[in-house]
């Protein structure tokens, strides 16, 4: 498939991403093919290509189609197996690049990722997926520099962790008027920041909210017993003030012990 997805215009790569890449998949685990192109793809012949692996029509979303950062792409079932192909503009993936070489990146709005999209995640896909179709070796230069985790993006997920006393701190706010909603959301932002800093601490690509806090949680430096402390304040919030005060007291705690770790962390 990633042969003949090449031959597509416009399409310069194909890259193996997800759970595949790392090894870490399930039987029934989706295969992510990630399609590297330049200027615009031939959407109507990424159509046909689809038809044909499938037997049957299938809508293909292009650039922008999914979102502005999940870009476009197919849900296909090729003999019973889900194939999903992500587009990724091969020039932003290296302006973004780029910018998280000098410390900067962005988060952004986008269906699917409720802790929003994290730029880094462009350069983490390439550092750890599996090339399969690589025109004019494009990929491959730069899948080798995304394999050194850079200094200033690390400094700069890190110091972002203050976002988590932020959160939790809102969250105080709406625990006094039982607004649980608000509580909920601001907790779980607040423990997500703190698992990308964790991750980025350790240089470690987070690509996602998914599986990102067990693999937090399995760093050597964080808490003890991490996630299992984050389910219980996740899955138990409460419902009244005083339940939701107690919970936000307890995730300040967690917050305060965290950044305390990440402090040491950095110093090293």
């Amino acid at each position: 498939m990633a042969g003949a997805l090449v031959y597509v215009p416009g399409v310069v790569g194909v890259v193996l991403g997800g759970s595949r890449a790392r090894g870490t998949h399930r039987p029934d685990s989706d295969w992510d093919l990630g399609l590297y192109y330049r200027g615009e793809p031939d959407v109507a012949a990424l159509a046909a290509l689809a038809e044909d692996f499938t037997g049957e029509p299938v809508p293909v979303a292009g650039p922008g189609g999914w979102g502005p950062w999940v870009d476009g792409g197919a849900w296909l079932r090729v003999d019973g197996t889900p194939v999903d192909w992500i587009l990724r503009d091969l020039d932003r993936v290296g302006a973004v690049w780029a910018d998280c070489r000098q410390g900067r990146y962005e988060v952004g709005i986008q269906p699917g990722h409720p802790l929003g999209f994290w730029s880094p995640c462009y350069p983490g896909e390439l550092a750890v997926g599996r090339l399969l179709s690589d025109t004019e070796g494009e990929l491959a230069a730069l899948q080798e520099q995304t394999r050194t985790y850079p200094e200033p993006l690390r400094k700069a997920l890190v110091e972002g962790a203050w976002e988590a006393d932020f959160s939790v701190a809102a969250a105080a706010k709406s625990a006094t008027a039982g607004d649980t909603l608000h509580v909920a959301l601001c907790l779980s932002r607040a423990f997500g920041v703190l698992a990308q800093s964790l991750l980025a601490a350790h240089r470690v690509w987070c690509l996602n909210e998914k599986g990102a806090l067990a693999a937090a949680a399995r760093l050597p430096n964080a808490p003890q017993d991490f996630a299992a402390r984050v389910d219980a304040l996740l899955g138990g919030a409460g419902r009244t003030p005083d339940q939701l005060a107690a919970t936000v007291r307890s995730a300040a705690g967690l917050v305060a012990e965290v950044r305390a770790r990440l402090a040491d962390e950095t110093r090293t």
